[in-house]
């Protein structure tokens, strides 16, 4: 079973850590906007550089193991101490920021990380030029909107996030560019999902980039969305489960689905979220798929049980 799963973060890490668990054939596409920590750091120092951290985090979570990974992924992951330059920034990051420079293309700059680490899958940008987010914030003292720029401001405004858009600091007015090979994986996958993560900085990018939101509206792959499980300061505070669907929908008005994905302890109203599925061709799975050790994470196995339970039911379905 091919599989493809878009996002970012730590939400993009949740997806994977529970879809290698199902199938070997799994390709990331990540968000490439992030400009705070290390990868900002690196952004404003290397002009041009993809964000490596959410690249980073996606490569970690296909090299992970039960048993402890290797040592390479060890190292991938190991962060800096100290009080000098190099500070906060993770060995993974810097690998990365160095086979960007050397080898011209990050595509196959990933691919080599992927071979360093022993992955079978694939780690895939979304588009091959790092970009910005932009997003209209109401609520803020002006009493009126706000446009807020950059990943972090957004993420952190203590406003309320109406749209988001990207934009190519280097091409200004333009369309951002989808990877080539992030659209050929859409459009060959047999199952596509979208989610967990920060909604509007990790999961809703990947709708803004035309060319591959052209590939998840068109491709005949299985789309499903896994949603949060607890709503984001700063994001989705005060969203219910099936408002998230709303702003997808919003950001990419012919966008259809197959399955959403939820905890049910986060659904309150669960009628209301079948409702909203329904409105995309969906259908709602609610299971326990939350780490009851860990506020906000999901837990692999049962999020991995659920996703094949959704894959298997869509799919007689459509037969």
């Amino acid at each position: 079973m091919r599989m493809v799963a878009l996002g970012g973060g730590r939400g993009l890490y949740a997806t994977l850590s529970a879809l290698r668990r199902i199938t070997a054939d799994l390709t990331a596409v990540v968000t490439v906007a992030d400009d705070g920590g290390s990868s900002g750091r690196l952004r404003r120092e290397l002009r041009g550089l993809l964000p490596p951290g959410d690249l980073r985090q996606a490569l970690a979570a296909l090299a992970a193991a039960e048993d402890g990974g290797t040592l390479w992924s060890e190292v991938f992951q190991h962060r800096f101490g100290g009080d000098g330059v190099l500070r906060g920034h993770a060995v993974g990051n810097l690998l990365l920021a160095g086979l960007f420079e050397v080898l011209d293309d990050p595509v196959a700059a990933l691919d080599e990380a992927s071979r360093l680490l022993g992955i079978g899958g694939r780690v895939l940008p979304m588009s091959p030029e790092p970009l910005e987010i932009e997003a209209e914030v109401t609520g803020l003292d002006n009493g009126g909107t706000s446009c807020i720029r950059g990943q972090v401001a957004v993420a952190s405004t203590p406003g309320r996030v109406q749209r988001v858009s990207l934009h190519s600091p280097d091409r200004p007015g333009e369309d951002p560019v989808a990877c080539e090979a992030s659209v050929r994986a859409v459009y060959e996958a047999d199952v596509v999902v979208l989610g967990p993560g920060s909604w509007f900085t990790s999961v809703i990018p990947h709708l803004l980039v035309p060319g591959l939101c052209e590939a998840l509206v068109r491709t005949a792959a299985t789309k499903l969305v896994v949603l949060n499980l607890v709503p984001q300061p700063g994001e989705t505070a005060g969203f219910s489960p099936e408002q998230h669907l709303d702003v997808l929908c919003e950001h990419a008005p012919g966008l259809t689905l197959d399955g959403v994905v939820a905890d049910r302890d986060s659904v309150p109203v669960p009628e209301r979220l079948y409702r909203a599925a329904e409105s995309f061709g969906a259908r709602s799975f609610l299971d326990d798929v939350a780490d009851r050790g860990r506020t906000g994470r999901h837990d692999p196995d049962a999020l991995a049980k659920c996703v094949r339970e959704a894959v298997a039911e869509t799919t007689r379905e459509s037969r």
